[in-house]
């Protein structure tokens, strides 16, 4: 899976570096700027997936430069790293379209976990609005919304859930699906019970799809799933 890329801007350089280097270290390509010009010239250049930026800064302030990355892309998380505890900075960051905001000083662990939640809420708003509904899988053709599963001219009818979890599958096709990702987007909570409900299903679908050798739904142990279409 590719990595999620994240631009940093912080004026401050010793922190900056801290945080990227945190960041890489766990799986985040991660490009720093050190003031808001800076900040708006590379993320014009390039794609990111996420935008943490220091609120106070020289040449161009933290806020300013959201308003200018909203300009370009609406829907990119934004997080605000600010060295105030006054709630007006809050206000201000929200009001421009932050997703969340940090007051220094913070742990590296908490804007970590405040990262991965707003990337895990980012991404299942955009696998819940996706408006695909036909899906080539090896030989097999699947209808998301009459949750039909055909495989030249055979027809099983889907469950409401197998169709939902064969979607997320396809959506994520040769790639693997976190199994906490997939419990909380259609079951809302990835507690034990109702994993051993998706289990089932995972079972059913690999049932369903067992006429076509090419096309396999295995286990990747300890993070989830991978549909396997013979691309």
């Amino acid at each position: 899976m590719e990595k999620t890329k994240v631009l940093l801007v912080e004026d401050d350089p010793n922190l900056g570096s801290l945080l990227k280097e945190y960041l890489e270290a766990k799986g985040y390509s991660t490009v720093l700027a050190t003031n808001g010009k800076q900040g708006y010239d590379v993320f014009s250049k390039d794609k990111f997936g996420i935008c943490i930026l220091d609120v106070m800064m020289p040449i161009k302030d933290g806020i300013t430069l959201a308003k200018e990355i909203r300009a370009i892309d609406a829907n990119i998380p934004i997080v605000f790293l600010t060295a105030k505890s006054m709630k007006e900075d809050a206000i201000e960051g929200f009001s421009v379209g932050a997703d969340d905001y940090i007051t220094k000083p913070f742990s590296m662990e908490e804007l970590l976990l405040r990262i991965k939640a707003i990337l895990r809420r980012t991404d299942n708003k955009t696998i819940k609005n996706s408006d695909q509904e036909e899906f080539v899988v090896g030989k097999y053709k699947f209808d998301y919304k009459h949750q039909i599963l055909d495989l030249k001219g055979v027809q099983h009818k889907l469950t409401t859930k197998e169709a939902e979890l064969l979607k997320l599958l396809c959506l994520h096709a040769n790639d693997v699906l976190d199994r906490n990702f997939a419990l909380k987007s259609i079951w809302n909570d990835d507690n034990y019970f109702n994993g051993r409900s998706m289990d089932v299903y995972i079972a059913k679908l690999r049932k369903y799809l067992k006429e076509d050798a090419a096309v396999e739904l295995i286990n990747v142990h300890g993070k989830g799933f991978k549909l396997l279409t013979g691309k």
